[in-house]
Formats: C-alpha cells, structure tokens, sequence
C-alpha cells in the first residue's frame, strides 16, 4: 500500500515538472512575453481593450431632453422616431452625374436594337422621342431620388428622440480609442462639422472634461443648432450653459490657417450630395486638423464606402496648396495605410462595430440598445505605441471555445484573417487576452502555421 502511494506521488511530480517544463518551451517559443505588450496590466484589461460598457447619457443632457420632448408634445413621437431611423439607417448616397449618364446611355442602346428588329415604317424622330421617354421613366423608377434633409424645430425633437442616444453612444465610442492609447493627448480646442445636436460636444467633455478651452460647433440648421444650445444649458435661456466655451457656427471658419486638436465629423459625411463636395469638404476639414481627425457613420455599406472614400482621399490625393506639411496616417481602426481588405471581397461587407447604451426612456421602448457604426481616425501625429508590437484589429465577434479561442482580425500586413488563439501555440498571455478581448477590440499580431489561419481568399 505504501509503494503505491509512493508510486503515485513521484508519478505527479513527474508531471508537475512535465507542465512546468511545456510552459517554459512555449514562453521561448513565442518571446513576445507579458513585458512586452501587457506593461502590467492584468489581462482583462490589456492595452489593446478600447471597447467600453453600456454608455449611459450624462444626466444633465438626459434630463433636459426629455425636458424638451415633453413640452414640444410632438404627436405620434414614437412612431415618427421609429420611421426616422428606419429612414436614416437605410439612406443612400445620391447617384452621381456620370453613373446616372453611363446608365441612360446603356439602356437607350438596348432600346434602340430592340426597336430596329420592329420599327416598320416608323419615323426615326417619332422613334427616337418614345425611346426617351422609355429611358426617362426607367430612370425615374430604378434611381434612388436622394433629398437632403431639412429640419425645423419640431423635426429636431423627432430626431433628439431617435438619435440623441445612439449618436452620442458612437462618437464616445470612437473617441475613447484615442483616449486609450494616446492618454498623453489633451485637446484644447475642438472643431464639429454637421454638429447636429452636439453629442459630439457632450462626448468629448466626458473624455477629456475642462482641458477642452474652445469648441466650435457647425451646422447649417439653424433650428438645430438653437436645439442644441438648448440642451446645454438645461433649457433656460437665462442659465449659463453646463459646458462653456462651446460657439455655434452655420459655416466653417473662413480662415485657412486657424486649425484645432480635434476635428470630427459625425453622420455628416453623408449629408454631402455628391463626391466630389465630400472630397472638397474632407480637404478642408484635414486643412483645419492639428491632431486628429475623427469620422463617424452608420455601419452599413453606404457608411463604409464614405469612409473609404475619405481614407483614399487623404492618404492618396494631395492638395494644391499644402500649409501643414505632415502627412496623413490611419490611427483607428485600420492596423495599416493600405486598402481595405473588405473592399476587395464580394459581396462587399462593411467593417463596423457595435455599442450598447440605454436610450432615452421612453413608453415601449427597450432598456438597452446597439448602435452599429463605422469610424476612421487619421492623425497627423507619430505613432504612440511601440515600434516592436504590431496589432490587429478583431472585426468580428470572439467566439470563445474550451480551452481556444476563435478570432477574426485585420492584420497589420493588410490582410485578413481568422486564427484559433491557444495557450500552447500562442502563450498564455496573447491566449487569456484574446479570451477577454471583443469585436472592436485589438490584439498582438499573430504568426502562427499556415494550417491554423484562413485567409480572406480562402
């Protein structure tokens, strides 16, 4: 009885030493150690984490909006909210000049061979007025007819209904990517284009509070903007607002040299009619950026394309007069300066992210939602993180198994792909982290074999 007991006790010595022995090959095997990318903190909350929990509004614009909702006694407001972000998430952009020529052009082509094979005695004039026709009302039935929007006062509480929340939940979101990994950056003045309700505003003074000493917001509805000066100062005119130095603008600042820390664009991009005016705006926003400039949309695919657009606008294009001679790069949530590799797949999906937050309560309305968005944040300032860890950015959600971990990724070399995380192959740092990290989130670059990773072609 004894030899067995001592038989058992050297066997899980064995063992021990076993585990011990496997845990030390693999921290050799993969040297990118907890010193390297962790700086001490625990893994939950590893460097890369940028995601936050359900967003609440501050309390003071919570209160005051609802405030205003109840004293403008919009009718039907929750229907009318409802159809409005149905009308918002589904929006498109306008069909360009050219696309809608190219189509006429196309289509009274196949029009005419049709009409060769049974013209008869049929003048070419009378011909060729039917076929116009056809070609005018083929158009009009297949082109989505874009209508910019037009708010009034009581339009605008339908919208602070609808979007407030949701909006403020994204642009929080996408500014806290800066806060985490630049903590050292502190905005002194701040520049919001089609600033709408300005949440922008609110957002920015939850991250970076009274450091914010100029902030001008710029739209061009004037309801709006009254709206929003509004909710600043608890809806009394006489009151002095809650954050200060906050100035409404129906146009940008005239001159070309004045230029802010923090420029951002939330849900504006799309307001633009046409490429070309959002390419010229872009320029001149990028003219007027110290630091970085933040773009917001929603995450469908027409909120990917503007961004993309913007993306190539900055990074390939170059101005005719150039005042700030440093060179746009991509901060977030781009790993790399290099097409987007959902770009080059079809059918093309966009790269968007999710937030939860609590919207404004409301009779039949749910305690929490998810605002879907796309961002991009470019800088013109160096790189802050270390030159020796690269990161991926997770696109998808993590799909946590016994003992790995599925992770979907943009990687630095500007493809994509999707890598099982284990602690064997990968250490037990990179593995607990990609075990707490989520869609949104970064992680350390992973090489591994060929036979644990699936690429975008495959």
């Amino acid at each position: 009885m004894a030899s067995r007991t001592y038989g058992a006790c050297v066997l899980c010595q064995k063992t021990v030493v076993v585990r011990i022995m496997c845990r030390g090959m693999t921290a050799a095997a993969h040297p990118q150690s907890e010193v390297d990318f962790l700086n001490g903190a625990p893994h939950r909350k590893h460097p890369g984490v940028t995601n936050l929990s359900t967003l609440r509004l501050p309390e003071e614009l919570q209160r005051t909006a609802q405030s205003i909702i109840q004293r403008a006694q919009v009718k039907k407001l929750s229907d009318r909210a409802h159809s409005l972000t149905h009308f918002l998430w589904s929006r498109k952009t306008a069909v360009e000049d050219f696309t809608l020529r190219r189509k006429a052009m196309s289509l009274e082509k196949i029009l005419w061979e049709k009409a060769k094979e049974r013209r008869g005695d049929m003048d070419d004039e009378v011909l060729e007025g039917r076929i116009r026709k056809k070609v005018l009302s083929e158009l009009k039935r297949t082109t989505y007819h874009w209508t910019p929007m037009k708010f009034d006062e009581e339009l605008g509480v339908v919208y602070m209904a609808a979007r407030l929340a949701g909006g403020y939940a994204a642009v929080r979101r996408a500014l806290n990517e800066i806060k985490k990994r630049d903590p050292s950056f502190a905005p002194h003045s701040l520049l919001d284009f089609g600033s709408g309700l300005g949440t922008t505003v609110w957002a920015s003074h939850s991250c970076w509070g009274d450091t914010l000493k100029e902030m001008v917001c710029v739209d061009s509805s004037g309801p709006m903007n009254s709206l929003a000066e509004r909710l600043l100062k608890g809806d009394n005119a006489k009151a002095e607002p809650h954050i200060k130095q906050v100035y409404f603008r129906q146009f940008l600042p005239v001159s070309p040299k004045v230029q802010f820390d923090m420029v951002v664009a939330a849900f504006s991009l799309s307001e633009l009619s046409t490429r070309k005016e959002r390419e010229q705006t872009l320029f001149t926003l990028w003219r007027k950026t110290s630091s970085y400039l933040v773009l917001v949309e929603n995450g469908t695919k027409e909120g990917h394309q503007i961004l993309m657009e913007a993306r190539d606008t900055l990074l390939k294009k170059e101005e005719k007069i150039v005042r700030d001679t440093r060179t746009a790069s991509v901060f977030a949530p781009c790993p790399h300066d290099l097409m987007c590799p959902k770009m080059a797949r079809l059918p093309t999906v966009p790269c968007n992210f999710n937030q939860h937050y609590h919207p404004l309560a409301s009779p039949g309305h749910p305690e929490r939602k998810t605002e879907k968005f796309s961002y991009l944040i470019l800088t013109r300032t160096e790189p802050v993180e270390a030159e020796r860890t690269q990161w991926a950015r997770v696109i998808a959600p993590v799909l946590r198994r016994p003992r790995h971990v599925h992770c979907q990724m943009c990687c630095p070399d500007g493809t994509l792909q999707r890598v099982v995380v284990t602690s064997r192959k990968h250490s037990r740092d990179v593995y607990r982290c990609a075990r707490n990290s989520d869609w949104g989130d970064q992680l350390p670059n992973i090489q591994q074999e060929e036979a644990d990773v699936q690429t975008d072609s495959e």
